[in-house]
């Protein structure tokens, strides 16, 4: 990432990023909003989520959704569809792959076998957030990351989250 991806980043977490290694979408802005983040932490910590939403509005918004009881509805969904579980599954399969990817690019071994994804895939919805991310940055890979996109207000429509604090 590039010096004004990571001041934008960090200025959406509130935070110094930890392990990130590339943008892998951009808001309508133009700014970050999912970063692909290291399988492994600095320190050598098991990192099991690949994409990490780091846009605070569309953050705020995927709350909202989650606040309504969306998962709780997506988690019947997803037991009373044989094939929306199948495609939940591919989505997991396809996170597992391309964070294997990742670890090759990085120079570091795979997470071991049975590592969690993320968003509880592939059995559970369990958050939204990261669904979403994986979503924007493998369109068409998630089915409950898209519907929620689907969901979502424009949260951008406003201007950039942080463009006050980022110098052109």
């Amino acid at each position: 990432m590039d010096e004004r991806d990571v001041e934008a980043v960090q200025a959406q977490l509130g935070r110094p990023i930890r392990g990130a290694a590339e943008v892998a979408h951009r808001c309508p802005c133009g700014l970050p909003d999912v970063i692909e983040t290291a399988p492994y932490l600095p320190d050598g910590s098991p990192f099991p989520t690949l994409y990490y939403l780091t846009c605070p509005r569309a953050a705020s918004a995927i709350g909202r959704l989650e606040e309504r009881g969306r998962m709780k509805e997506m988690q019947a969904g997803l037991a009373e569809d044989p094939e929306l579980a199948e495609r939940y599954r591919a989505a997991d399969r396809d996170y597992r792959e391309r964070r294997d990817r990742a670890a090759a690019r990085e120079g570091m071994p795979p997470l071991p076998e049975g590592m969690q994804t993320a968003g509880g895939m592939p059995e559970r919805v369990k958050c939204l957030h990261a669904l979403v991310a994986h979503e924007l940055a493998a369109p068409g890979t998630n089915p409950f990351g898209r519907e929620a996109l689907d969901e979502l207000p424009e949260w951008w429509r406003s201007g950039c989250c942080v463009d006050a604090m980022i110098a052109d």
